[in-house]
């Protein structure tokens, strides 16, 4: 019997303790499934590096037969997104001009946690180039496609992460999230995405899109299996508990992340707040009307173009004609800001973080859309630079927030069967991540119809 189809990493977990499965033949069932993705065209890795997991694999068993199993995730198969480094292989966050680069020396920090507590590393996975979208198109190794519908995106800018975990090629992913690049990929492609506090988990030896706004997360099957993920990434006891949702207080707004919904999307959401008002919480719609500033703050590129411009200037001139080019015209916008505008932006962050702080005083949770439209088609966005554009923006527009109000946030699969998923999104403010994770247990059981259980 095949064990690896769509179970949790707790699953899997206890399936290797009763020794029902080991880990080689664990990763070497992921492996081969994404080897024969490749062979079918598909674009979820960049690089597959089997005989290495399939030696960690080896040792992993080996030390559990001694007695040693430092974490759930032992023994367990995990895919890389390509803009961490992995000591021995070149990090070139899926672009050209990076391809060259000399092999990393050492682990990340999040890889070397997640190495530490056992997990197994199969490979590098495709993205959006340098992270810098969220739609997941990639002209260089290729565009991840949804797999639900491969006409359209997976989501990025971890796309190739979305794509192993949904295809059962790893367990989890590590991503990043700038601005809901973990969590537009798990919306679109029905998973559970997890961006943390951006303090929380380390991000040394990452390919940086924006210091003031890259957090490093998990993708995975479930909130549990990010709860995993996560301390392991943190190095922080989470704790396994349930919210009670009786008497949960949460929040929505219409300001700014509530318009320009489209209808199955809408409904997704509108429905899963009716489950829980029957299910005893207090679901209330608050004014968040300083949102709607936050096209004026970020209409010179923002934080993410001025700090892109930054790290990315001495590599544009040296081998620009090698980027996508619209990653690097939206890495330029950053040449035209100067520090004042710079300061000002970091100001504009500020005063909204203390007025979120307001607004959200009286809930437990801030929920929205995770992304306000269904994945779209890939054709249009490769064909048409307006249009490409056009729907980056509004795919970004609320996951983004969370960044810039330095939050932390998950996404639920929310979706009628039969539909393209649609992400739930389960928002607070810095340092509410064990009570956003125990909140999300208790969504993710209500939405699952296992809310009794």
């Amino acid at each position: 019997m095949d064990l690896t189809g769509k179970r949790t990493i707790r699953e899997l977990a206890a399936d290797l303790a009763a020794g029902r499965i080991t880990s080689v033949a664990l990763t070497e069932r992921m492996l081969a499934r994404a080897e024969a993705h490749r062979a079918q065209g598909g674009h979820a890795y960049v690089s597959l590096d089997g005989a290495q997991a399939l030696a960690e694999a080896r040792a992993s068993d080996a030390a559990r037969a001694a007695g040693w199993v430092p974490s759930p995730l032992a023994g367990v198969p995990i895919s890389i997104k390509d803009l961490f480094d992995v000591r021995g292989q070149v990090s070139s966050a899926a672009s050209l001009a990076l391809a060259g680069a000399p092999p990393a020396v050492v682990d990340a920090g999040a890889v070397a946690r997640l190495r530490a507590a056992g997990a197994i590393l199969l490979g590098r996975t495709n993205m959006s180039e340098f992270a810098f979208s969220g739609l997941g198109l990639n002209p260089h190794y290729g565009t991840p496609r949804n797999p639900h519908d491969g006409a359209r995106v997976a989501g990025g800018s971890t796309s190739g992460g979305a794509v192993t975990v949904a295809l059962d090629m790893a367990a989890g992913a590590l991503g990043t999230d700038t601005g809901g690049s973990i969590r537009i990929p798990s919306a679109f492609c029905g998973l559970t995405g997890f961006k943390p506090t951006a303090a929380s988990v380390p991000l040394t030896g990452t390919v940086p899109l924006s210091r003031s706004l890259d957090s490093a997360g998990p993708i995975a099957r479930s909130v549990d299996c990010c709860a995993i993920l996560y301390a392991a990434l943190s190095g922080k006891a989470v704790a396994d508990g349930v919210s009670a949702l009786k008497g949960l207080r949460f929040g929505f707004t219409l300001d700014y992340v509530g318009t320009h919904v489209e209808p199955p999307v809408r409904q997704a959401f509108d429905a899963a707040l009716d489950k829980l008002r029957q299910a005893g919480a207090q679901v209330a719609q608050f004014d968040f009307p300083e949102l709607l500033e936050l096209p004026g703050i970020n209409g010179g590129g923002g934080l993410v173009a001025a700090e892109a411009w930054h790290w990315h200037r001495a590599l544009l001139e040296e081998k620009g004609a090698q980027y996508d080019q619209r990653v690097a015209a939206r890495i330029r916008r950053g040449q035209q800001q100067g520090a004042a505008d710079y300061i000002d932006l970091l100001d504009a962050r500020a005063r909204l973080i203390a007025i979120a702080r307001q607004r959200l005083a009286p809930f437990d949770a801030w929920l929205m859309p995770s992304v306000a439209i269904l994945a779209p088609q890939v054709a249009p966005l490769e064909a048409d630079d307006a249009t490409f554009f056009a729907t980056n923006g509004l795919v970004l527009r609320n996951a983004s927030v969370i960044n810039f109000l330095n939050g932390c946030a998950l996404s639920l699969p929310c979706h009628a069967d039969g539909e393209l998923p649609v992400g739930l999104g389960i928002c607070a403010l810095a340092g509410a991540d064990d009570q956003v994770l125990q909140i999300g247990r208790a969504v993710e059981a209500l939405l699952r119809g296992r809310e009794k259980e």
